[in-house]
């Protein structure tokens, strides 16, 4: 679940769903080129049978190369996140805000208006040169396809997006914190809560099309329509045709995805144009299936849930570590106290080192969760599709090729930042899972 702007970044966890707003794929689904090499070997790997995740060598090594360099941008981007809003503080760049807000009114409110957007633009403009590198990387692997003027626009359109949640939770954030000083990170809790499920509400209708294209998947495909109908009718969900929707992502990426979101009358399932170009109906109503897993599995309240727990317990040991900080090294810094809007640089860095300790604890309930979607998704496709359980393999065996998974990822980096199970072992599960054997039935379908 994804490209995490810091300019919004770790203290107001709310904007990780905001900042991330082109919907985040699976990370086995994206597709390393365009080359005719590549491309044939998906497509080959549709109709073959499998029998265990493998690659050629020369796609081996590009996933190997890829899932090593970003084990790398993951650690340095953390250090990195973590020394720009160091040198906001270093260099009283947030106190001079400060001062220039509190002349320009005295109004908190106003205050904010003015001071949110030039922190969180400072932050986001000195990560810049890190987002470029990711995107060099993208591009030098094939998965990005996307012209520089055109990835600019949507970095752009996201910043837009942090700041205008910024300038609203930092706002509330200081009033909270002026109110009740004892008791600001219970309060700013709630808020937090309320503001991630608005968010994931009103996603798919103001946030998405502002980066992509979505058009009637039943007037694109209505075979594949047919198909995730009654896939949905099976685990008991009201999708109806009217809220498929086909998604024009290979202007800008080669990546395959399929995907369900929203809440209420808002959810949808979605799928990308990439996706119907490499993948046969079958193996796009088992990717659906699994995304519907989480729903019907209830993953989504039960992530928000131990988010919420996590965060809880994050803005309390902020407020318990912000005094002493600003203590040691306040008047060093130009910060009067926690009060201050001057002081958002530091309560961002304590958290976002504490949400970077607990990453593999988020990691493994994640993986946890997507592997109860994969075997989800096999229930719920079973007697839908003949042979469900090879047509789900060669699923993973598409997305692992034209998605350059690496067979096998280094462990540390599986332990701190993977949220899904390594494709190998994905693969594996599909072909081995047969509770239907001597008149058995499922765990989730019955």
């Amino acid at each position: 679940m994804k490209r995490l702007s810091l300019s919004l970044a770790v203290l107001l966890a709310a904007s990780w769903l905001v900042a991330q707003a082109p919907p985040s794929p699976d990370p086995s689904m994206q597709s390393p080129s365009a080359s005719s090499t590549t491309a044939t070997a998906g497509a080959t790997a549709t109709t073959r049978k499998i029998t265990a995740y493998t690659l050629p060598p020369d796609i081996y090594q590009k996933a190997h190369d890829r899932n090593r360099i970003h084990f790398r941008l993951a650690l340095i981007g953390f250090v990195y996140g973590v020394l720009a809003l160091w040198l906001t503080l270093k260099w009283k760049i947030s106190p001079k805000y400060r001062d220039w807000a509190e002349r320009f009114s005295k109004r908190l409110f106003l205050q904010s208006l003015l001071f949110a957007p030039l922190l969180l633009l400072t932050v986001a403009i000195l990560t810049l040169p890190l987002d470029i590198y990711s995107e060099m990387v993208e591009k030098r692997f094939g998965i990005s396809v996307q012209s520089w003027g055109s990835w600019t626009g949507d970095w752009l359109k996201g910043e837009m997006i942090a700041l205008v949640a910024g300038i609203i939770l930092v706002w509330l954030l200081y009033v909270v914190i002026r109110w009740s000083p004892r008791f600001w990170w219970f309060h700013f809790w709630l808020i937090t809560i309320a503001f991630i499920i608005f968010v994931v509400f009103i996603q798919p209708w103001v946030i998405d099309p502002m980066f992509h294209k979505f058009e009637s998947l039943q007037q694109k495909d209505p075979e594949l329509t047919a198909s995730l109908e009654r896939m949905v009718q099976r685990a008991g969900q009201n999708i109806p045709p009217e809220r498929m929707y086909w998604m024009g992502a290979g202007e800008k990426t080669t990546s395959l995805n399929a995907y369900v979101n929203g809440i209420g009358a808002s959810k949808r399932i979605v799928v990308w144009d990439n996706t119907i170009a490499k993948m046969n109906t079958p193996q796009i109503v088992y990717v659906a299936g699994h995304e519907m897993g989480h729903y019907v599995l209830l993953h989504i309240p039960k992530m928000l849930t131990i988010i919420s727990a996590l965060l809880l317990v994050f803005y309390y040991l902020g407020y318990l570590s912000i005094g002493w900080v600003l203590a040691r090294w306040g008047g060093g810094w130009g910060v009067r106290g926690v009060e201050d809007l001057a002081s958002l640089p530091a309560l961002m860095l304590l958290l976002t080192i504490m949400l970077f300790i607990s990453n593999p604890v988020g990691s493994a309930i994640s993986r946890h969760y997507e592997h109860q979607a994969d075997q989800y998704g096999l229930e719920v496709t079973h007697g839908l599709t003949p042979d469900s359980n090879q047509v789900a393999a060669q699923a993973f065996q598409v997305l692992g090729e034209v998605g350059l998974s690496d067979p096998d990822p280094n462990p540390v980096n599986v332990f701190m930042f993977y949220d899904h199970p390594t494709i190998s072992d994905r693969l594996r599960f599909c072909l081995s899972y047969d509770p239907w054997a001597n008149g058995g039935h499922g765990e989730f379908v019955k």
